[in-house]
């Protein structure tokens, strides 16, 4: 699911001992080619990275590549990275014309190079998303507060949802995550972390919702191990974005294409393999209050 895989993954700078792998990257140049006999005159390249495990990220997008190829009658690749950051610089480089990033890196992205919104996903009906601060079952927590001086993960540097709500939530306490949080971990993507609360690696963990909800509904022993005690947002859902390089023709062209995927069943069953209810529109307001929140983190001590 993208609205699983739509959000992406991380890096590994911190490492939690136990069962659950935190280091999981692929990079894979392509998942499917054109037949000889398509028309291939020019390569669209898409980057993601995933927040799921990689190899069950990339899986899902096979589907979406095949759509794309079949209606755009060009070359789509896929390159997967294992952080926000290298996903945007290689837009910024060059090397990608649109990506998958989470809503915090598209900001970033904005900010640095011109990174621009292309479509959004909808999900269950809603283009949002929230951050899930989640402990093990058994855990006595209540609150944010109850977690000082415990161990504690985050999925990405990038992620708005998996480091920034929290960090922001300490902010307005006068408080930051390394004068806060006994122990800090990035587990590499937003599935790992809830892992790692499940199995009593961390104390908590401030995860994407869609990845969450996904999750339980597949194994409901996630949501028997685990508890949520804060939900923050709503925020603007993790956007499709496309490089200012990007020729224009081709961009309204991949755009037209996934406007109209739910309308046949071939785009429905891709979308349904994203976790996702068709592409939408969406506008740069949607993404204020994670702005607000940078803003005001701005020369702080993190």
């Amino acid at each position: 699911m993208v609205a699983v895989s739509l959000a992406a993954a991380a890096c590994g700078e911190g490492q939690v001992d136990g069962s659950v792998r935190l280091d999981d990257t692929v990079d894979v140049a392509s998942v499917r080619a054109l037949p000889e006999s398509a028309r291939q005159d020019q390569t669209l390249r898409i980057a993601i990275a995933g927040v799921m495990s990689p190899s069950r990220t990339l899986n899902a997008y096979e589907r979406l590549v095949a759509y794309m190829q079949s209606r755009l009658g060009m070359q789509v690749t896929i390159d997967q990275r294992s952080s926000y950051a290298e996903v945007n610089d290689l837009v910024r480089t060059g090397q990608a014309d649109i990506a998958f990033v989470c809503s915090r890196a598209y900001l970033e992205g904005q900010a640095e190079f011109g990174l621009a919104l292309l479509l959004a996903p909808e999900v269950n009906g809603e283009a949002t998303y929230y951050s899930y601060l989640i402990v093990p079952s058994d855990s006595p927590a209540r609150s944010l507060a109850d977690l000082r001086g415990r161990a504690f993960a985050f999925s990405d540097p990038l992620s708005n949802s998996g480091r920034l709500v929290p960090e922001y939530v300490l902010y307005q306490a006068g408080e930051t995550p390394s004068s806060f949080f006994g122990r800090l971990e990035y587990t590499g993507s937003h599935d790992n972390s809830v892992l790692a609360v499940a199995g009593h690696l961390v104390d908590g963990a401030a995860v994407d919702s869609l990845v969450y909800d996904y999750l339980v509904a597949r194994d409901p022993e996630i949501a028997q191990r685990t508890r949520i005690i804060a939900r923050w947002g709503p925020y603007g859902i993790p956007p499709l974005t496309v490089s200012p390089a990007l020729d224009v023709g081709v961009r309204e062209r991949v755009r037209a294409v996934l406007l109209e995927m739910d309308k046949d069943v071939e785009g429905q069953t891709a979308l349904a393999e994203l976790g996702v209810d068709r592409f939408v529109p969406i506008e740069d307001s949607a993404y204020d209050a994670i702005r607000a929140m940078l803003n005001a983190l701005k020369g702080v001590a993190r």
